[in-house]
């Protein structure tokens, strides 16, 4: 029993130190553009399914517009006209993917919410499918869990380690350019001193004070 309980509780606490589902519920407005934003790193599998929720606005049925872009704008997803949904794709970019929702219909009424659920990297994966096409369950299945979770963190890591040396790189190149600029600064002012010495010299010996 307790064999087989520890890769479930080694699982959840993996998961708890990387990204994975957000249940987001959005109201939209008659009016105007509600927007999810998710910084995600490139090829990770993103899965959302969005849905209007008409018992919190009972008096009217509109439908909404969705668009996904990706951090350089590029449109992963657009659909209209719908009160349910799906999206699906693999990231090729790294940093904020961008999902916005609008009420598009002509019957807007006060507005409508809308319930997101966002599944990002190993929980947007379909275990259920996995283990019926693999035939595994049990330990092994949990193993399998860990073994994606592990990978998982080892690319999140990866990643961070990649940021970190390219923010390092950053500094480095500003931190230099502020040196060569304190420098510069120095030059100039060390020039424009003997440039004033010279000209107060010269005025003094027109008026013969030296």
């Amino acid at each position: 029993m307790a064999a087989s309980t520890f890769p479930a509780l080694l699982l959840a606490a993996m998961l708890l130190l990387m990204p994975g589902a957000e249940a987001v519920w959005l109201e939209l407005p008659p009016s105007g553009t509600k927007c999810v934003s998710e910084e995600i790193q490139p090829n990770v599998v993103v899965l959302a399914d969005y849905a209007i929720m008409y018992e919190s606005h009972p008096t009217s049925h509109p439908t909404v517009a969705v668009k996904v872009t990706s951090p350089y704008g590029n449109t992963v997803h657009h659909n209209e006209n719908a009160t349910t949904g799906q999206f699906a794709f693999t990231t090729s970019e790294a940093g904020n993917y961008l999902a916005c929702f609008w009420i598009d219909s002509a019957e807007k009424g006060s507005g409508t919410s809308l319930n997101l659920d966002w599944k990002i990297g190993i929980a947007a994966k379909d275990w259920d499918t996995i283990a019926k096409k693999e035939k595994i369950e049990g330990v092994e299945l949990e193993l399998r869990k860990l073994e994606a979770a592990v990978e998982s963190i080892h690319h999140n890591l990866l990643y961070l380690k990649a940021r970190e040396a390219e923010m390092r790189t950053v500094s480095e190149k500003t931190n230099s350019r502020v040196a060569w600029f304190s420098i510069l600064s120095l030059g100039v002012c060390i020039v424009v001193s003997v440039l004033q010495l010279w000209h107060l010299q010269g005025f003094f010996r027109k008026k013969k004070l030296i």
